[in-house]
């Protein structure tokens, strides 16, 4: 089969739209399908046969990302030639919206992928009042595609009571090989001033406001009254890094790691702290479980599919909640290396080749576009 994937984020970018993208298309192609991917071009890249680049323009406090520009009619023009079985369109963008009007002009079955709330992004961004107008425009998107892909039954059910239509759960996974207790680094934890048994709680992600990090600075100022020598490692970069390690000269800023590195970090901390009540999903929450590294985080996303409280971290309902828990947490090193341990136990059952088998029937299921979903060419 020949597969079409649109994404405004793709690799060597760092998040997790990108990541997980790039996980189906490298499943699919393992399976022995042809998958051509459509994206913003990067530096100064050219087409090739399996990947399709538009003009795009930087995201706005995103820096080092883009948006892809509207491509109507060049998507139409290139299907046309050589139209796809299915196509995925995994961001709601101007590109997005342009696969969406090509696929549905030519007939093409297609299916969306709902990764981001930008909904809830607003109020971080002092415009709140547009939140409803963002949910309305989404639902308007990922209606017109014949399934809209979500990783829990949480999104699954909000969407749903929200007008969504024809709202599909597709699990995320984790790399369990790559994501492993046995990368922890003794050297790295070194760098870091930790010795021997020291401390070390760790954030992974984007440095931003829409993280809710003043909760996770909160937390480890209060669990330092238990372990006056621990650490705060802070992986990844964003508009808040400058502002944060002004305020805090003793945090430890690592920037945006990847591979291997991302996994010694992580497997090199004693506590993940995820204070973000903005994510669709939060696939960090996993890659820290996989890690053998207790976590806590809100209870929601990825934390209420798979984070069991008590068991392996602690999933929490409020600020104080989660601050409580970073406390307990850093204060038992038995109880937490024993959540550790389970965490990565139970992470080695969410396997990539699953996902990815169960997003290749999903497109299989798909069939051609008939009456309502299909519109006129013209």
């Amino acid at each position: 089969m020949r597969y079409a994937i649109v994404t405004e984020t793709y690799p060597p970018e760092v998040n997790g739209v990108a990541l997980t993208v790039h996980g189906l298309e490298l499943g699919l192609r393992a399976r022995g399908h042809r998958v051509e991917v459509v994206r913003p071009r990067q530096a100064d890249e050219i087409s090739g046969e399996e990947t399709v680049l538009v003009r795009g323009a930087a995201l706005p406090r995103y820096p080092g990302l883009k948006f892809g520009l509207p491509a109507t009619q060049r998507l139409t023009r290139h299907w046309q030639d050589a139209p796809p079985d299915a196509i995925y369109v995994a961001t709601e963008g101007p590109l997005g919206w342009s696969a969406m009007r090509a696929a549905r002009r030519l007939g093409i079955p297609v299916a969306t992928g709902f990764h981001t709330r930008f909904d809830e992004y607003l109020s971080d961004y002092g415009a709140a009042w547009l939140q409803g107008t963002a949910l309305r425009w989404m639902r308007r998107f990922h209606n017109q595609a014949q399934a809209t892909l979500v990783p829990t039954r949480e999104l699954q059910q909000f969407l749903r009571d929200s007008g969504f239509e024809r709202v599909q759960l597709l699990a995320r996974a984790v790399d369990a090989l790559q994501f492993d207790p046995q990368r922890r680094d003794a050297a790295l934890r070194a760098d870091w001033g930790i010795e021997g048994e020291g401390f070390a709680a760790i954030y992974v992600g984007r440095i931003a406001s829409e993280k809710n990090l003043p909760v996770a600075v909160r937390a480890f100022r209060r669990l330092q009254q238990v372990r006056p020598k621990a650490r705060f490692v802070w992986v990844g970069d964003g508009p808040m890094r400058e502002k944060l390690a002004r305020e805090n000269p003793d945090f430890i800023f690592c920037g945006v790691q990847r591979g291997d590195a991302l996994a010694r970090h992580f497997a090199s901390g004693d506590l993940f702290l995820f204070p973000s009540r903005s994510e669709t999903f939060g696939n960090v929450t996993l890659e820290a479980m996989a890690s053998g590294v207790a976590t806590v985080a809100f209870d929601y996303g990825a934390a209420r599919e798979y984070l069991r409280d008590g068991i392996t971290g602690a999933a929490v309902d409020s600020d104080e909640a989660f601050i409580e828990a970073a406390i307990r947490l850093a204060d038992n090193d038995s109880l937490r290396r024993s959540m550790g341990t389970t965490a990565a136990h139970t992470m080695k059952k969410l396997h990539p080749d699953k996902v990815v088998g169960d997003f290749e029937a999903m497109l299989l299921g798909l069939g051609p576009l008939r009456g309502r979903y299909a519109v006129d060419a013209a």
